[in-house]
């Protein structure tokens, strides 16, 4: 075997690669586990040690790495459709559904059933909140306050019941799962519309005036600087 460099980024990720693809034909056997973990090593022609280097937690690292080769899948699906004749709502539910498409159900159930682990209960949430991100970003969202956090929070909430509906769905073309996805939906649509009505009321706003003003202090990670316009046209995306 040619000798490897961890400091090389491209070496790093093509042999994680190797081992997920490999890793994936025993999922349906051994879950994302030790066991599978070892075998798809062997299979990828990666020495066990070295495998270790690359995944410090086995199979962990791996479920955690094809959850993020389907959020990949899905920016790439967007970028290549027309949304531009699609509710902002329909967008985001397109969205869920490349996302879906770009897994495999039974990698996805044993993965739901590792990431609910106590221990791994942690790791679980953030690949939800990043595919919520990656969605958002993908749509363009521009908020910079608190939207940005209230939108990635609701969007992975839905996502995340969606998936589990998702697992147990034997519907023609998953019809019960896009409906499932459209009352979700619905339901965040409905809170966004209250929120619209406190703010355009003067005496709801003046009763909330202090959480108002809290959550306009509120900025998201890395204060990206969207302009006044931008914020603007974002909460008008989340009221679409």
């Amino acid at each position: 075997m040619t000798d490897f460099d961890p400091r090389s980024d491209a070496e790093t990720a093509d042999l994680q690669a190797r081992l997920l693809d490999a890793m994936l034909l025993n999922v349906p056997f051994d879950g994302w586990s030790e066991t599978a973990f070892r075998e798809a090593a062997q299979a990828a022609g990666v020495d066990l040690p070295l495998a270790r280097v690359i995944c410090p937690r086995g199979a962990v690292d791996l479920a955690v790495a094809y959850h993020r080769r389907g959020d990949a899948a899905m920016r790439a699906a967007l970028g290549a459709e027309d949304l531009s004749g699609l509710r902002f709502r329909d967008r985001i539910a397109r969205a869920v559904e490349l996302r879906l498409t770009a897994a495999d159900r039974e990698a996805v159930r044993r993965g739901s059933a590792l990431f609910a682990l106590p221990q791994h209960a942690a790791t679980g949430a953030k690949l939800v909140w990043e595919t919520a991100d990656a969605i958002w970003d993908a749509l363009g969202d521009s908020s910079d306050d608190i939207n940005w956090y209230s939108k990635r929070a609701t969007l992975s909430a839905v996502y995340g019941a969606t998936v589990l509906y998702w697992l147990g769905d034997e519907s023609e073309g998953g019809a019960a799962t896009r409906a499932f996805l459209d009352r979700r939906i619905g339901d965040v649509m409905g809170i966004e519309s209250a929120k619209a009505r406190v703010k355009d009321s003067r005496v709801l706003s003046t009763l909330f005036a202090a959480p108002i003003w809290l959550a306009g202090r509120v900025r998201a990670p890395g204060a990206r600087g969207a302009s006044a316009g931008g914020g603007a046209n974002a909460e008008g995306q989340g009221r679409a």
